[in-house]
């Protein structure tokens, strides 16, 4: 028996259907799909609220009540534990990014109290949690507040424009 004398069992192949080749495919013109347009082509899906290019429901009522998602103060969130790992003895935003803690666009930190902390490490942060402010000087270090400079340089930019 050699490779080029195996041939596959008695029905473990079939034939591939031919879609979209037409009416000769015997598959008729939506070539199993059902419909024409948007509809057959693969990953489509019409968002909720679609309306077939009218103006939907959703855009025609007002808007009422209030939302704060605009306003929001998104930090990144570092542990406590997540800073023992580190080796460095001062700790600031470039040391969590560059560790991979923290990503390069997030703008304030913030610093919880989950794990234990047993070097004495000093932590610029924007905002610290009470529990990791106790377990950041029960182990020798110290909790540095920074302001949030980023987000009022951002704020600063934009009204000198």
């Amino acid at each position: 028996m050699k490779l080029h004398n195996l041939t596959n069992n008695v029905g473990a192949t079939k034939r591939s259907k031919r879609i979209g080749c037409g009416q000769g495919s015997g598959r008729g013109k939506t070539s199993t799909r059902g419909v024409k347009g948007y509809k057959s082509r693969s990953g489509s899906s019409i968002r909720p609220g679609f309306e077939g290019g009218q103006l939907p429901l959703y855009r025609k009522l007002p808007t009422r009540g209030f939302n704060n998602y605009r306003f929001r103060t998104d930090y990144a969130l570092v542990n406590v534990s997540d800073l023992a790992s580190l080796e460095a003895t001062e700790i600031d935003r470039d040391v969590l990014v560059k560790a991979g803690l923290v990503r390069k666009q997030a703008k304030l930190i913030k610093v919880l109290g989950d794990g234990e902390i047993t070097s004495a490490v000093t932590i610029s942060a924007n905002k610290f949690s009470k529990t990791a402010v106790e377990k950041i000087e029960k182990a020798g270090g110290k909790a540095v507040v920074i302001a949030k400079a980023a987000k009022d340089a951002d704020q600063g930019e934009e009204d000198s424009k």
